[in-house]
């Protein structure tokens, strides 16, 4: 199996229902970045538009005239054949397109659109870059990056940020006409810039993931979705030789890590499942494996940055087996982690490994420090701390989390440990 194929969903014996919307996920973002790598960062609107019409075109004819032989190549046919008409009936390209594609017709009276395997991995690529540029904000990097390369729906990712749909198109408005004030190109970076430029990059594909892994909304599909796509756009940076460096297999062994023990963290009901209580039977060997092999590939360059650590502890997290030197590695990871960027919730994480290193009292006085009063996992950690210490403290911390915390799901987990404490 390649590794490609852990982020890819078969098709076969999908009916039209089915496929449409799962080829619109998979193919609408690579015709998008190639019309929008042809077309200028100026008119991102009008390439979605065209990939839009691509699939309502496929809407209108697979339920009568039946699903073609080869789904894909139909859908770029009639794409080029779109944007072929677009180019020629509006005068809003003369400048450029234009003469381009009057020189193009005089030859042999067609375009071309190269959407070629490579030229679309290239193009997504590039978009992904420009998208990703450091003049807008992180979350409108996320939200493009979702909206263009990933096929998602407006409802979906203001699901998945818990937001509305009239706020995500303001925020998707706004980036892109910065993106056209600033006349960002759709372009790898130099040599010389690819690192710098690689940072926004892979915060954006990390907040992506998180946006998944650690998702409020109650939706299980679009969390795996959202994980999956960034996985997805991670490993692109992989197989492109300029952007193949080590923090890039760092994370992708991060997100392997991850990603193997999805199945176990929710039970039938949709309810989470710690990590102590997790059936490591769930877990999948592959993605540990691959994880295994990402994670030495990182280990290649000369600096050693956040995506290692975390990947080690992550690592670690893939050995159920309850030894003191896996706490202890584990925890000096955190230290490491604090050292290089310290931010309250790698510290409240790092109070957990602590627990098991040095006992409940001594992650207690550490976690108490931090004073996290408005997050309610900071007081769902103390309550774990304070059951086998003090019951009606526990409680008292359980309760706090419980009027914190805002998804349906951590509601429900938080209840269950209140009941269970014992008085």
């Amino acid at each position: 199996m390649k590794d490609e194929d852990l982020i890819e969903k078969p098709t076969f014996g999908m009916n039209h229902h089915e496929l449409i919307p799962h080829l619109f996920r998979t193919e609408a973002g690579k015709i998008t970045a190639v019309l929008c790598k042809l077309l200028g960062i100026d008119h991102i609107q009008i390439a979605e538009d065209i990939a839009a019409e691509t699939f309502l075109a496929a809407l209108e004819n697979w339920p009568y005239k039946g699903i073609p032989q080869n789904p894909t190549a139909w859908l770029y046919a009639v794409a080029k054949n779109k944007a072929k008409n677009h180019i020629i009936r509006n005068k809003v390209f003369d400048e450029k397109v234009i003469p381009y594609a009057k020189a193009i017709q005089a030859v042999d009276n067609t375009i071309d659109i190269d959407l070629s395997e490579k030229n679309i991995a290239d193009s997504q690529l590039q978009m992904l870059f420009a998208i990703c540029h450091p003049c807008i904000p992180a979350e409108a990097q996320i939200g493009l990056a979702l909206r263009i390369l990933c096929g998602f729906g407006i409802d979906e990712i203001a699901t998945a940020f818990l937001s509305n749909k009239e706020t995500i198109n303001k925020r998707l408005f706004r980036a892109r006409e910065k993106l056209r004030a600033e006349k960002i190109a759709i372009a790898l970076p130099s040599p010389t810039d690819i690192s710098n430029r690689l940072k926004p990059v892979l915060t954006t594909l990390y907040l992506l993931y998180n946006e998944g892994y650690y998702s409020e909304s109650n939706n299980a599909v679009l969390r795996e979705e959202l994980c999956l796509e960034a996985m997805r756009l991670t490993y692109m940076l992989i197989e492109n030789p300029q952007t193949n460096q080590p923090d890039v297999n760092a994370m992708f062994a991060l997100m392997c890590f991850h990603a193997s023990r999805f199945a176990a963290r929710k039970n039938n009901n949709g309810d989470i499942i710690l990590y102590d209580e997790q059936d490591e039977k769930l877990w999948d060997n592959e993605l540990i494996a691959r994880g295994c092999y990402y994670l030495h590939q990182a280990s290649g360059g000369k600096t050693i940055s956040k995506y290692h650590i975390e990947a080690g502890i992550a690592y670690w997290l893939t050995n159920k087996t309850d030894t003191p030197q896996k706490w202890e590695n584990i925890l000096q990871l955190h230290n490491h982690l604090l050292a290089m960027e310290y931010s309250p919730v790698a510290a409240l994480n790092r109070t957990y490994a602590l627990a098991k290193v040095k006992g409940n009292e001594i992650a207690i006085i550490e976690a108490e420090a931090l004073k996290l009063n408005t997050n309610p996992y900071y007081f769902t950690l103390l309550g774990e701390l304070y059951k086998i210490i003090d019951a009606e403290t526990a409680k008292q911390h359980f309760f706090t989390a419980l009027k914190l915390a805002k998804s349906a799901t951590d509601k429900q987990l938080i209840q269950k440990k209140i009941d269970s404490v014992k008085s």
